[in-house]
């Protein structure tokens, strides 16, 4: 009796998560199909229908040097080194935090997680400022390390807790053979979890692509700026905005984190290593 009145229950959970799933699915389409569309389209519209006349035109109007490439570039160059940087300086902070027992850890990862929720508005007038300073400003390199330490409370929570999964007795066996702690991170704990480095990166990078607000502050010369800003630069040198040049330049936009995310995840061999990223 008790297995007869679940099974409707259950029948029902999961025809309505189905539909939540389809529901969220859709939100996600549909922009998807209307970039694509747009970009395909002579006259394109906000509204999603079948271009009547298809055409490359978009594309060869935003395939541009100043408009496109270099901008790309700028965003490869300032994404790639604070991921790179970001993971490096993970590993070495996680490293301690996820090997030796001792009293600040537990304040320490509780600060960290504290600073993952500090608006980075709420930064930028004093960092800003610090930057003037220093004589930072319109610096990529400057901005990079701005957005590595601002990344880094968030990459050391998950680099912990990807190296929490590495058996310790491994590490422990190099210690009798009289390796230090710095050998058998580079050469045991590492080589372990390179799944978790690469997801580590691919997020790092990811958030460095899509910012916006820091480029856009700290970098003030175009030819140094990235795609995300070209983006709002795009919108403010029309009149009206092109929906059919704006649907192919973010086609454009998406493809290096696609292609970026496609040979990382092959590389890795699917998303098992996702588990360690839950883990504790």
């Amino acid at each position: 009796m008790t297995t007869s009145m679940s099974s409707p229950n259950r029948t029902g959970m999961r025809a309505l998560s189905n539909g939540v799933l389809i529901v969220i699915g859709l939100l996600f389409t549909i922009p998807l199909v209307w970039l694509i569309t747009a970009s395909l389209d002579a006259d394109p519209t906000l509204a999603i229908g079948i271009p009547e006349v298809i055409t490359l035109d978009n594309f060869a109007a935003v395939l541009q040097p100043d408009l496109t490439f270099i901008p790309l570039w700028n965003s490869i160059l300032l994404s790639g080194s604070t991921a790179l940087l970001t993971v490096v300086f993970a590993a070495l902070a996680a490293y301690p935090l996820s090997r030796y027992n001792m009293r600040i850890t537990k304040p320490y990862l509780y600060a960290i997680l504290f600073g993952t929720c500090l608006p980075i508005t709420a930064m930028m007038v004093p960092v800003y400022s610090l930057f003037v300073q220093l004589n930072l400003i319109d610096s990529l390199a400057g901005t990079t390390l701005f957005m590595t330490a601002s990344s880094l409370p968030i990459a050391i929570w998950m680099m912990k807790n990807f190296m929490d999964g590495v058996p310790v007795e491994l590490e422990e066996a190099a210690w009798v053979d009289g390796a230090s702690s710095m050998r058998t991170l580079t050469r045991i704990v590492l080589p372990l979890m390179r799944p978790g480095i690469a997801v580590v990166f691919i997020f790092v990078f990811i958030q460095a692509w899509g910012n916006f607000f820091v480029p856009f502050v700290l970098l003030l010369t175009p030819s140094l700026q990235p795609a995300a800003v070209s983006i709002f630069n795009f919108f403010g040198s029309y009149g009206a905005v092109a929906y059919g040049q704006l649907a192919a330049y973010s086609i454009v936009y998406s493809l290096p984190v696609l292609l970026l995310y496609v040979v990382i995840q092959r590389g890795i061999g699917g998303s098992s290593a996702l588990a360690g990223a839950v883990k504790g």
